[in-house]
């Protein structure tokens, strides 16, 4: 079958703007990609012949652009001057078009619906056209009878009848040919020749999609939330382009994005009497971004007044450093954003949070004017209570866990302090000097110190916490999750000597359970870590803390899948816990922990791989699929330097490949 695509590229992109002053808007970045990129992606996975674009506004930009692209080879321009409209631009590519079915796609909409059912659903209907349609309402206009056919349009005060219903039009639809006879040479739109279409006896028929992810991404506000969806969607909060150098100045809160070209590190030039940074101040102060899209091209410039820096075109910080907050930023802008229109915002005002694994809901409110974030647990959720006494238990001793505000054990929600969005694994997204993010780790471990030593001298004072040992069933159980969710379950290995591995794991379960214990947040790792204010790192998710050996917590943050440390950092930061735990506690022995290093790392790297296998093969979050290579990798290592001891463990590893 023959297909071709035409993509709509040439508009304005008037209520984009100032944006679209520097970038067209088929060219605007999401999370490092053109929309266009993106479009052109989804539509060349159908069988393509031929695609054509049509340009205008910025058109040498895009021009560029394709021919750099995988695309080069595929796409036929058609340039329009003046812009023909949405019918006049399929007209002016009727060379392309008259000889077979052709699919029309905006160059702005972002979404998932699958082209190809809708394509075939086209092929086997006698429509002359099908439009993708949804439930839409803030653009619910298009009147569908109770047979699927386009009847009309509503105007804003018109009625919905009790024989149809109103939808929206996505953007996106199927065509014959012959439908370009209802095309004038010359400026027109699309609904026009949809009329004509339906007074010739064609029928226009609708391919409902709702439900499916849509975004047009036609307003600053539409944009900002298309970029927070995908990067919810990628199971992140943060997202900085490859050609960002350094963040050693800057701190972030909630959703950030620096795309290419607006780079912090950038040194200080001249430019007419001014100083221009792209993006951080490399002066004294700091920068501050929250929920913060930073585009191509963006730089910050201050004015030099006699040696004294004023205030400057974006900035509203002053003296002490800048802070943005709710906006985008621009080459010479800055577009204020309301909250309310790029957040999942619920009744009440609440904020949709958090991007883990767990079922729980976190929502950010207010609390007497100030932000607090409320925990709603599920009703069977085992954990809550536990949530609840460790909190308490940890903030007695300094453990800098958020702040227990209020507890409605009814309806199993909590409302919490605030920490902010930003994890280590977050903060570590923005290249930094190696010497920060060692100081970073080594707060890190100061608090885990204060896990083994001064408060597990205390644990008599918490009994659901000294009830709860990381023993050897529940080893055991972690060695099992590792075959069932990630050998088999991700893998789709079939084992034939699961006995001989049987009896690896169970050696390997007993030497472990023989090691000391403390009390172990037993999922010390960079996404349970946040980093507040000036650096400060506070702990979540320590509901699923143990009594169990003090080096699973070591090994889960040094050998973390979610970031890699490099060996001599690592290396540094170990001999940091060791000197500090030989100062702290009379128990420890450097000669004892060494042996628990390696079979602590075997545990908890085929524990974190069934954890990314059940998250994302039964909870559906496909996103913990990225982490597995790294987790793959340090398990390799791990067995290759144990293999003589763990043989099957060793053989089964090293093949997956």
């Amino acid at each position: 079958m023959q297909l071709s695509i035409f993509i709509l590229a040439a508009g304005l992109g008037e209520r984009l703007r100032p944006i679209t002053n520097h970038i067209p808007k088929p060219l605007i970045p999401v999370l490092g990609k053109p929309v266009l990129e993106s479009v052109l992606e989804k539509v060349s996975a159908l069988p393509v012949d031929t695609i054509g674009i049509n340009l205008h506004h910025k058109k040498i930009m895009i021009e560029t652009w394709i021919k750099q692209s995988a695309f080069s080879n595929r796409v036929k321009l058609f340039s329009e001057d003046p812009i023909l409209g949405t019918g006049g631009a399929l007209k002016n590519a009727e060379s392309i078009l008259k000889n077979s079915t052709f699919l029309v796609h905006n160059s702005d909409i972002i979404s998932d619906i699958d082209l190809k059912k809708l394509l075939d659903y086209h092929l086997s209907s006698q429509n002359v056209a099908t439009l993708a349609v949804h439930d839409y309402p803030e653009f619910n206009s298009l009147i569908v009878d109770e047979e699927g056919f386009l009847k009309g349009i509503r105007t804003v005060t018109e009625i919905q009848s009790e024989t149809s219903k109103n939808l929206a039009f996505t953007g996106i639809a199927v065509y014959q040919p012959e439908f370009l006879s209802f095309l004038p040479s010359s400026i027109s739109s699309v609904v026009d020749a949809w009329w004509k279409a339906i007074a010739a006896g064609h029928k226009i028929g609708i391919f409902d999609v709702s439900g499916c992810y849509w975004s047009d991404i036609g307003t600053p506000a539409s944009y900002a939330k298309a970029v927070i969806h995908k990067l919810r969607k990628n199971g992140e909060s943060v997202y900085i382009h490859p050609s960002v150098t350094g963040c050693n100045r800057i701190e972030m809160d909630g959703y950030v994005v620096i795309e290419s070209e607006s780079n912090p590190t950038l040194p200080p030039f001249s430019q007419g009497g001014r100083r221009v940074f792209s993006g951080e101040n490399v002066l004294k102060q700091n920068i501050t971004l929250k929920n913060c899209i930073v585009l191509p091209g963006t730089k910050i410039e201050i004015e030099d007044i006699e040696d004294k820096v004023t205030e400057f075109s974006l900035s509203k910080g002053g003296m002490v450093g800048w802070s943005f907050e709710n906006c985008i930023l621009g080459p010479d802008f800055k577009i204020d954003l309301d909250e309310s229109e790029i957040f999942c915002v619920t009744e009440g005002s609440a904020i949709l949070i958090g991007t883990g694994g767990s079922d729980r809901k976190y929502y950010r409110v207010k609390r007497e004017n100030n932000p607090a974030v409320l925990m709603q647990c599920l009703q069977d959720d085992p954990d809550f209570y536990r949530h609840i006494e460790y909190t308490r238990f940890f903030q007695q001793y300094s453990v800098p866990v958020p702040e227990l505000l209020e507890v409605k054990p009814d309806n199993k929600s909590a409302l919490f302090e605030d920490l902010g969005d930003l994890s280590l694994y977050s903060w570590l997204k923005c290249p930094r000097e190696q010497v920060q993010i060692e100081n970073v780790y080594r707060k890190a471990i100061d608090i885990l110190i204060s896990f083994h030593t001064g408060v597990t001298e205390h644990i008599s004072e918490c009994p659901l916490l000294q009830n709860r040992i990381f023993d050897y069933e529940y080893l055991r159980w972690e060695t099992n999750y590792f075959i069932e969710r990630f050998v088999e379950g991700v893998r789709n290995i079939s084992l034939n000597n699961l006995s001989s591995l049987s009896d690896e794991f169970h050696r390997l379960a007993v030497k472990v359970n023989s090691f000391s214990k403390t009390i172990i947040h037993r999922d010390f790792q960079s996404q349970n870590i946040m980093i507040t204010k000036g650096g400060i790192p506070r702990v979540l998710d320590y509901q699923g803390a143990r009594i169990g050996p003090s080096t699973y917590d070591v090994v889960s943050l040094l050998w973390d899948p979610y970031y890699r440390l490099n060996d001599n950092t690592r290396a540094r930061l170990l001999d940091y816990y060791i000197n500090k735990m030989s100062e702290n506690a009379r128990w420890f022995s450097v000669n004892n922990f060494g042996e628990t290093v390696l079979p602590c790392r075997l545990q908890r790297h085929m524990q974190a791989l069934g954890a990314y296998g059940f998250l994302s093969m039964t909870k559906g979050k496909k996103y913990f699929l990225k982490y597995i290579p790294e987790g793959l990798r340090l398990l390799k290592e791990d067995v290759f330097l144990t293999k003589n001891e763990y043989p099957e463990l060793f053989k089964l590893v090293a093949a997956i490949p």
